[in-house]
């Protein structure tokens, strides 16, 4: 930071204290203070998207890995007891369908929900820091317009015996308020802009996501459909009238009544 920079910054420093203590006026924008408060609300908005668009995308990956690691401990729990049994080539067909699944999340679902989804959240993201830093412009800018203004009013008051000094605050005020008022009226009119073009940009992602969802939901159903011939047709139908509870709850029974599994 040059010594003109750092003097700066102590200006602005003090400009603050003697603000906080009621010894300068403070410019209150209601204008920009409410698209201030929309656009950080929406800035939250984006980065909490990204975090949990990722996070779906993870949980995707996670759950069909899981998924897989249970259906291959199935398929070999069933196949050590009967390789030929209906009970284990359902178990084979079900780790098949899940293995599927698992590799499509991979093969067909990443790239587009990278593509369609996080790519364009990240681009919208990557526009915060740049709009953050006109807004610490321009609140800075303030700070020299208030610090300006209070010198004028000062002088105004207290007229100096230097003639040249009135003249000199005044335009020391007139050009702080002139980068001030650009800066300020350029953020007031950009910010609602920025806020409208939210629909828009994102609509494209919001129906990709869908069509995703829908197409993993789809092929799921279908591949775990093609496992259910294994089983008896009455099987959907005790399920429904709650016997497979029932019949769980008999093996149990058995289970206790085995002595290495008895209360002693």
């Amino acid at each position: 930071m040059s010594w003109a920079g750092f003097k700066k910054t102590i200006n602005r420093a003090n400009t603050t204290l003697l603000q906080k203590t009621g010894q300068i006026e403070r410019t209150i924008d209601r204008e920009f203070a409410d698209e201030e408060v929309k656009y950080k609300n929406y800035e939250k908005e984006c980065q909490a998207l990204q975090k949990d668009s990722k996070g779906y995308m993870d949980a995707m990956r996670a759950m069909t890995a899981a998924q897989a690691r249970l259906a291959d401990t199935i398929d070999i729990f069933y196949g050590a007891a009967d390789k030929t049994s209906e009970s284990a080539m359902a178990a084979h067909a079900y780790k098949r369908a899940v293995e599927d699944l698992d590799t499509g999340v991979s093969r067909e679902m990443e790239l587009p929900y990278r593509t369609t989804i996080m790519e364009p959240l990240g681009k919208m993201n990557a526009y915060f820091p740049i709009i953050n830093e006109h807004i610490t412009k321009r609140n800075k800018k303030l700070l020299d317009y208030d610090a300006a203004r209070s010198k004028l009013n000062k002088i105004i008051n207290k007229p100096s015996e230097d003639p040249t000094k009135l003249p000199k605050a005044q335009q020391e005020n007139d050009d702080a308020k002139e980068v001030f008022d650009y800066l300020n009226d350029q953020l007031i009119a950009e910010l609602p802009q920025l806020l409208d073009l939210r629909v828009p940009f994102f609509d494209p992602s919001f129906e990709a996501m869908i069509r995703m969802q829908c197409k993993f939901a789809e092929e799921g159903y279908d591949k775990l459909s093609g496992v259910q011939r294994y089983f008896a047709d009455n099987v959907r139908d005790d399920y429904a009238a709650g016997q497979l509870d029932a019949q769980v709850e008999g093996v149990l029974q058995e289970m206790r009544e085995l002595s290495i599994c008895g209360a002693s």
